[in-house]
């Protein structure tokens, strides 16, 4: 078997989410599946390293997939630019080890999220950054990072169902860049459940608001209480920016 990965840009504002619904309609693994599957004329399935959520953005999601045939990669990657909506782009395609999962082989991923920290909206980036018109004090947000850093029990800040699943996460770093009126917020770690990066965001938010001491956010892991860490941040300033394998 030839084993292919993807590397995978995609604006997420109009779509479900990276994983494919029941049809597989307005998911983007849903519409990589359907171009491969009408170029190779068989069910195609992809695997993708990162389950983003609906109207989260990628900068870099990759996957894999697998077929008989030996094709050559640029084929590949023409036929599903040419044929794929314009708000996704493959920007790498590259024939792997045939072992090679895109989530297994994953040592670690890296979020960013974007916030327009502005009185007034900035029109053309309101699908690509949330908008939070009052000051954020950034050194508090900076000093409430490291109450996340480590190995903690996240279920306090997401919305992972599964009670069966580890909710045990590790993040290596966090920064927070001011730029003018953009903050950027990196969060890098070995995994992140359903929602969790939003959360920690929003947590961050409040904190920058005054809202919430820092000092009560080990409390507020501990507690294992998703109504205790607040609002979730808005999608569309998400991005799945790197993965490291």
């Amino acid at each position: 078997m030839n084993n292919y990965r993807l590397a995978i840009q995609y604006d997420g504002g109009r779509y479900k989410g990276w994983q494919r619904l029941g049809n597989g309609e307005n998911t983007i693994q849903g519409k990589i599946e359907n171009v491969l599957s009408e170029m190779m004329e068989r069910k195609i399935e992809v695997i993708g390293c990162s389950r983003t959520d609906a109207g989260v953005h990628a900068l870099e999601q990759i996957a894999n997939f697998k077929i008989e045939e030996n094709l050559d990669e640029l084929e590949i990657m023409d036929y599903l630019n040419r044929y794929l909506p314009r708000d996704i782009s493959i920007t790498e395609v590259k024939l792997v080890y045939e072992m090679f999962h895109s989530r297994y082989n994953a040592k670690d991923k890296t979020y960013l999220f974007k916030i327009w920290n502005e009185k007034y909206t900035n029109p053309f980036m309101r699908n690509y950054s949330m908008h939070v018109e009052e000051k954020l004090e950034i050194e508090k947000m900076k000093n409430a990072c490291k109450y996340f850093i480590g190995e903690h029990d996240f279920t306090s800040f997401s919305n992972a169902k599964s009670k069966k699943k580890s909710m045990v996460r590790e993040i290596y770093s966090m920064d927070i860049i001011e730029n003018n009126a953009f903050i950027e917020i990196r969060v890098r770690g070995n995994g992140f459940l359903h929602n969790m990066v939003r959360r920690i965001v929003g947590m961050l938010i409040e904190v920058g608001l005054n809202q919430v001491d820092a000092v009560e956010i080990p409390q507020i892991m501990s507690s294992k209480e998703r109504n205790q860490a607040g609002y979730i941040a808005d999608a569309c300033g998400l991005y799945l920016e790197k993965i490291q394998y």
